[in-house]
């Protein structure tokens, strides 16, 4: 256990040395950094792939669930999202130095209040290895420095994708602490640093809500909270049954294993008996269980019995919570009390009925007549995103550039002394 509280401590000093550099780069820096990271991912596109099937290789030797492993192939489509990723992220504006505040006082002083970097963020995450793309491409975007932990599952992925990016900062004569990868894959080392408040400002957890939970308990670091995403569509008796029925299966089916995924169906008793049955076709087209409360059993036979857990669960599956609502009062509170605070949707052809959902329902995304699946720093116009914030403090929603600043008040003045 000392040598891993040595390895943690030494991991730490050497990222809170890059943090001076990298809070004061201009942007034609951080965006020549991030253009060779691009040019190093296409000339190493074999390498990346020859990594990623080590990890596939592992994930079905260990039996690792169908969504893990979906979120952890990269192909050429992947790692073509991945540099449209980067190359978006390049053309954001630099989210360092702008002033929120400016004002001149009676008292002689002018106040402005100026964006900074955070500072060091610890990132630990599991199956993702695009992760490990995204935070240390909007870490050096946003002069921020970051420690990866990757599980596991996607070491080698990740490993190379951290390897990059150190190349691309060497090459630019930038410390290559400013992206550090936890080699070490013992757990005990993440339990080391949870400790060093002292040099680490924030913590981005990216895993199941085990893995969150652990890490608050464990930890007095500042962590952009999101435990999970049991994301609702909410089907209003004026909804449009062509909208809705081609809104819940991409809202559902598109990609399972992702938070945006919707994984409760709210439909109100209205149309229950008009919709239901045409939702269930569709559903079972894809090889989607449908688990149900009474009243959608007694429609459609094909519906499964529903416990109260099925309501509070993020399937990450082809599984979907069904229960009828009297209408939207019933639906909100439903998901007021299942939610978590993630994404929720409401189909409906009634800009009133939808405003009442979008100003009551108290999360961090609320949709109208659009898929769950939206829920995305990249869809956002954020270029990618290092989470998704389901608290209330300082970010909710995609976490994007802007979010990982802080601020700072300059405060100038010819002379002032106060009486």
């Amino acid at each position: 256990m000392n040598s891993l509280k040595k390895q943690a401590l030494q991991i730490c000093k050497q990222a809170k040395s890059a943090t001076k550099t990298m809070a004061l780069l201009d942007s034609s820096t951080k965006n020549k950094i991030l253009k060779t990271v691009i040019d190093l991912l296409k000339s190493q596109k074999n390498q990346i792939f020859d990594a990623n099937q080590l990890d596939l290789d592992f994930a079905k030797n260990n039996n690792l669930e169908n969504s893990k492993i979906d979120r952890l192939i990269i192909n050429d489509n992947s790692l073509n999202s991945i540099i449209k990723s980067l190359e978006e992220i390049i053309n954001l504006a630099d989210p360092v130095g702008k002033i929120s505040y400016d004002i001149h006082r009676d008292n002689g002083l002018n106040i402005k209040r100026i964006s900074t970097p955070i500072g060091v963020m610890l990132a630990i995450y599991e199956a993702r290895p695009n992760v490990t793309v995204d935070i240390s491409a909007m870490s050096i975007k946003s002069g921020n420095v970051a420690i990866l932990k990757s599980g596991a599952e996607a070491f080698n992925s990740s490993k190379i994708f951290a390897d990059i990016f150190q190349q691309a900062l060497i090459q630019n004569n930038i410390s290559r602490y400013a992206i550090s990868f936890c080699e070490n894959s013992d757990r005990q080392l993440v339990n080391c640093l949870l400790k060093l408040d002292k040099y680490i400002d924030v913590i981005i957890p990216r895993g199941g809500k085990s893995l969150i939970k652990a890490i608050s308990k464990n930890t007095k670091i500042p962590l952009f909270r999101h435990l999970d995403g049991n994301c609702h569509t909410y089907i209003n008796e004026e909804a449009d049954f062509n909208k809705a029925r081609k809104i819940l299966i991409n809202a559902k089916l598109r990609r399972v294993g992702i938070c945006g995924a919707t994984e409760s169906l709210l439909v109100d008793k209205k149309i229950a008996s008009k919709i239901i049955p045409l939702l269930i076709n569709d559903l079972q087209e894809y090889g989607c269980e449908v688990r149900g409360d009474k009243p959608s059993q007694k429609i459609d036979n094909r519906i499964k019995p529903a416990n109260n857990h099925d309501y509070y669960c993020e399937y990450l599956d082809k599984i979907l919570s069904l229960k009828i609502v009297k209408n939207i009062d019933e639906a909100i509170n439903h998901i007021a009390k299942f939610g978590s605070s993630h994404t929720e949707s409401i189909i409906t052809e009634n800009p009133l009925i939808a405003q009442k959902f979008l100003q009551e329902v108290d999360s961090a995304i609320v949709m109208h007549n659009a898929s769950t699946q939206f829920a995305d720093g990249g869809e956002f116009g954020f270029g990618a995103e290092v989470g998704i914030a389901t608290g209330k403090l300082h970010a909710r929603g995609p976490v994007g550039l802007e979010q990982l600043t802080t601020f700072k008040y300059h405060v100038i003045a010819d002379f002032a002394i106060r009486k």
